[in-house]
């Protein structure tokens, strides 16, 4: 509550502000706790990645598709290939070209680590330009 002096009449009256500068201050301590927290919050989980041998190379223009099903199928292009066979089934359908891009799509229920599986014997046949595709989430 405040009040207003020097004024020539005798009433007082009071004038209706808020003060806010008990407001600033608990707003600012709590922005520099937020701070020195935010860092702490973050956790660094340890995950046994599979690991895969690559080197990069050229890009193109090209698309191939290589699809990997529930079943753990694989596909190039609409064609069903041996996973043990998956460099010939791809140098077939780039007419062994190296640059080749592929798109990897695999199935949502697929492992993980079946999924890096194929993935590092694409690489290891050769072709290192590879894109995973996925569908767009929602905004």
């Amino acid at each position: 509550m405040a009040m207003r002096f020097g004024s020539d009449s005798d009433d007082l009256t009071e004038t209706h502000e808020i003060n806010v500068t008990p407001f600033i201050d608990v707003m600012l301590v709590l922005l520099i706790i937020f701070m020195v927290a935010a860092p702490l919050s973050t956790i660094d989980l340890p995950v046994d990645l599979p690991t895969a041998a690559a080197e990069p190379q050229a890009r193109t223009d090209e698309p191939i598709y290589l699809t990997l099903s529930a079943d753990l199928a694989v596909h190039v292009g609409e064609t069903r290939a041996d996973p043990a066979q998956l460099g010939a089934a791809l140098a077939a359908a780039t007419a062994g070209d190296k640059t080749a891009r592929i798109f990897l799509r695999a199935d949502r229920r697929v492992p993980y680590g079946d999924l890096m599986g194929v993935l590092d014997q694409v690489r290891k046949a050769g072709y290192r330009h590879v894109s995973l595709v996925a569908l767009e989430g929602a905004r």
